[in-house]
């Protein structure tokens, strides 16, 4: 049954037109009324909405009108079904150029990340800033919710708005025996294998840091490090940026 992302309150048995977004793929579809669907809510931010209706889980919903611009939908019975993974994992990655963030994006979002960071760092190609990097923020947005229409999540995760690493790393939270765990990919002799690092694991969420092709610089580790960084590697090979992040994340989840 075709899902769609639909960032509102849902209640069973409520009439609902569908956002703009949901309402332009259905009619893609070429979907009829009596059709059904699945709707699902949960998405960047939902968690602070302060609603007290469903949220989270799966919604059964029947189309009851097509217009040109416009879809409306009955909402069924909700599911309390979740398809996420056991570790909350968060990843901060020097943006890859060309199309390879869209496509990371997209990866990322099927394998279960909770929230991607895109960043800049002192050898990133890709150096986005004021309206284009808005822009590219609420793209890759919406590529995330696309990838969680398809894979069956419930939880689009967050992209958030481009930013420098140093800007990142000041920003982050004192840590602490309950704070995520901290994880920097680095090349540097001695870091710890990422399999070694999870065979002793415990703690329900991560940050790992990723830096783009070439890696970070030595101040930039060290300025991790300052943040209580842990520096882990994925073996003997150089993995190319996406593939690097992308591995991590599926260790992780």
């Amino acid at each position: 049954m075709p899902r769609f992302f639909c960032p509102a309150p849902l209640h069973p048995g409520e009439l609902l037109e569908l956002p703009a977004g949901a309402a332009r793929h259905v009619q893609v579809l070429r979907l009829q009324p009596g059709e059904g669907i699945t709707l699902f809510n949960h998405g960047p931010g939902w968690a602070q909405s302060g609603s007290t209706r469903h949220t989270g889980g799966e919604f059964e919903a029947v189309i009851t009108q097509m217009g040109r611009s416009h879809v409306q939908v009955q909402v069924g019975a909700h599911h309390a079904v979740e398809r996420e993974a056991a570790r909350s994992v968060h990843i901060a990655l020097a943006m890859p150029a060309n199309d390879r963030m869209d496509w990371l994006v997209e990866k990322a979002t099927e394998l279960g990340v909770s929230s991607i960071q895109p960043l800049i760092s002192e050898r990133s190609v890709l150096r986005l800033a004021g309206e284009r990097a808005d822009k590219k923020t609420a793209h890759w947005q919406s590529v995330a919710v696309a990838a969680c229409e398809q894979c069956g999540g419930n939880r689009v995760p967050l992209v958030h708005p481009v930013t420098t690493l140093a800007h990142w790393l000041r920003g982050l939270p004192d840590g602490g025996s309950q704070a995520p765990a901290r994880l920097l990919l680095s090349l540097r002799e001695g870091s710890r294998p990422l399999r070694d690092w999870l065979s002793a694991a415990s703690r329900p969420e991560a940050i790992f840091l990723s830096g783009p092709e070439g890696g970070l610089s030595l101040a930039e580790e060290e300025a991790a490090f300052a943040q209580g960084f842990t520096p882990v590697s994925l073996g003997a090979r150089v993995l190319r940026a996406e593939t690097a992040a992308l591995t991590a994340l599926a260790l992780l989840v």
